[in-house]
């Protein structure tokens, strides 16, 4: 009877999972719309349909982090993971809309690029995140984790090389300013996947 008045322990894994698979249905979108080279209105209101779920699914588990008493890692790192992932399907949307805001149509092999990127590194994440529901699979935590951090220093030189081919080879400043803009959201992508990668990382460390 006394049990009825006690908080209930809420199961915040589901929730992280549900939040982790927004991000990656959001990087294989961009990539899938991006590969074709037809970013339009059409398209970018579908990664925004993505990206408003994925927002309930961070305010749901601020929402239950307020009520619950009993929580599985520290109060601070459930608050910052759920706000990195959210970050990454935020950046996305981001790359669409300034797709769309400055008319870039078009397949562009270097944004195609750092689309199979952000959606490796979003898979690694999702890896990383699943894992945390049993520090059994620290291993496999450790090996996500590694590939997020291998991906975000390829896509530094990536993008330092894309910079210096478009600052040598396009003429119009505008094109220029553009791209530049899209190439450094898409490396920030993988910045935040790899703050992802940092967050669990200390998870792991206080649970060992």
């Amino acid at each position: 009877m006394f049990g009825n008045f006690l908080p209930k322990e809420f199961n915040f894994f589901d929730l992280f999972e549900k939040q982790v698979g927004y991000a990656v249905n959001a990087a294989s979108y961009f990539k899938e719309v991006v590969s074709k080279g037809k970013m339009d209105e059409a398209a970018l209101e579908k990664i925004q349909a993505i990206e408003h779920q994925g927002d309930e699914a961070m305010h749901d588990i601020i929402e239950q982090l307020n009520k619950t008493f009993i929580t599985p890692f520290d109060r601070e790192d459930i608050h910052a993971l759920a706000k990195e992932l959210d970050d990454v399907i935020d950046m996305i949307n981001t790359i669409a809309s300034r797709l769309v805001v400055y008319k870039l149509s078009g397949v562009n092999k270097n944004l195609v690029d750092f689309s199979g990127m952000i959606e490796e590194s979003a898979k690694s994440v999702a890896c990383a995140v699943k894992g945390l529901r049993n520090m059994k699979n620290s291993q496999i935590i450790k090996e996500a984790c590694v590939e997020i951090n291998r991906l975000e220093n390829v896509g530094d030189s990536k993008r330092d090389r894309v910079l210096a081919e478009l600052f040598e080879s396009e003429k119009d400043p505008i094109a220029v300013i553009k791209w530049k803009e899209i190439y450094q959201d898409a490396e920030t992508v993988l910045d935040i996947c790899e703050d992802v990668a940092h967050v669990v990382g200390s998870i792991m460390v206080k649970q060992a």
